[in-house]
C-alpha cells in the first residue's frame, strides 16, 4: 500500500469524521482513544514474521498511548494492506474489558473496510469502543484530554 492509497482510503474528510467521533466519545467516559492507520508492514518486519498485533503493540508504545495518568489509553490500529484491525488497551482498561469485546469491534470494522466503507467502518469502531468504555468507565468528572484526537497515518 502506497501513501497515496492510504490517503485515498482515509482522505481529510474521513480523518476529520474520525477525530470528531473521538472528541464526542471522550466526553462520555474516562478513556483516551488514539486511531492509527498504516498502509502495510515494512518488508523487514514481514521477513521477520512480525504480526499486525505485534506492530499494533509497537505503535501503542511509539504513540505513547500507555502514557496516561489513569492507564486508560486505547489504540485502534488499522493495517490497510490486510484490511485488519487491532485494538490495544492499556492495563487499566484491559483488566475490565475482555478480549472478546475488542475482537467483535475489530471484526465489524474489518467487514466494513473489506466492503470499501472506510469512514463508516472507522466511525462505527470508535462508537463501539465508546459504548464499551462508557459501560465500564463512565465519565465521573471532567477529564483532561491527554492524547491527540486526530488520527495518525503512519
Amino acid at each position: 500500500m502506497t501513501h497515496w492509497q492510504v490517503r485515498r482510503a482515509f482522505p481529510p474528510r474521513t480523518l476529520h469524521a474520525i477525530e470528531a467521533a473521538i472528541k464526542a466519545s471522550e466526553l462520555a467516559h474516562v478513556g483516551q482513544i488514539r486511531f492509527a492507520v498504516e498502509g502495510a508492514l515494512h518488508s523487514v518486519a514481514l521477513w521477520r514474521g512480525q504480526s499486525s498485533r505485534a506492530r499494533a503493540l509497537e505503535v501503542f508504545s511509539l504513540l505513547r498511548v500507555w502514557d496516561t495518568e489513569q492507564n486508560n489509553g486505547v489504540l485502534i490500529y488499522v493495517l490497510l494492506a490486510d484490511r485488519g484491525v487491532e485494538i490495544i488497551a492499556d492495563r487499566g482498561i484491559h483488566a475490565r474489558v475482555g478480549e472478546p469485546e475488542w475482537r467483535n469491534i475489530c471484526r465489524t470494522m474489518e467487514a466494513a473496510f473489506k466492503a470499501g466503507h472506510f469512514e463508516d467502518g472507522a466511525v462505527a469502531g470508535v462508537r463501539a469502543t465508546t459504548q464499551c468504555l462508557t459501560t465500564h468507565f463512565p465519565a465521573a468528572r471532567e477529564c483532561s484530554n491527554e492524547l491527540p484526537d486526530r488520527p495518525v497515518l503512519l
